[in-house]
């Protein structure tokens, strides 16, 4: 367990360390305006679904996000709002002598997010989820129920249609890092 917090410590700092370098550039043109469409995928870590010992992974945490922007121009012309969608999904099973268990979480939600530029080509972002998580599993205590979540992120566009991405919170898992493409 002590290496993979290591492992995923390791990930963390070195997501951090890239928008970190990114912000080089001053130059500013919008990344994320009012019309906007970004679709956003991405896989989680630190996923808080099911763990401990006996716990394995069958399927990774995976984050589908979409956005629209609606409003635009806000603070001196460098912030914006957001509205959209979020899909995540992640499952695990649980083998014990005598014991077998199985989980999947599928999570769908709107979003909201308030986006602010503070250099060229870097979209940072701070926001909400809120939704239904529907919990199948093999044993009556699977139950399904309300979603929430917060999360701050940031897509750092290497072409104007393309960007990485990295989300912290939401509900899915604790770190997303993935790609996004903008319409």
């Amino acid at each position: 367990m002590i290496v993979k917090q290591f492992e995923m410590n390791k990930i963390f700092f070195t997501v951090i360390a890239f928008f970190a370098l990114m912000q080089v550039s001053f130059a500013q043109d919008r990344v994320f305006a009012k019309g906007d469409k970004v679709v956003g995928l991405s896989t989680g870590f630190l996923s808080s679904a099911y763990s401990g010992n006996g716990w394995k992974m069958t399927a990774p945490p995976i984050l589908l996000t979409g956005e629209y922007g609606i409003v635009d121009g806000l603070i001196n012309g460098n912030a914006s709002i957001g509205a959209g969608v979020d899909f995540g999904y992640v499952s695990r099973k649980y083998n014990a002598p005598l014991l077998s268990y199985k989980y999947s979480n599928l999570i769908f939600g709107a979003r909201g997010s308030f986006h602010y530029q503070f250099v060229d080509k870097l979209d940072t972002y701070a926001g909400f989820m809120l939704g239904y998580d529907i919990v199948s599993g093999n044993d009556h205590y699977a139950s399904s129920g309300f979603a929430w979540g917060s999360y701050v992120g940031a897509r750092y566009y290497f072409f104007d249609n393309f960007a990485a991405m990295a989300e912290i919170g939401n509900n899915i898992s604790l770190i997303n890092v993935g790609v996004a493409f903008k319409f």
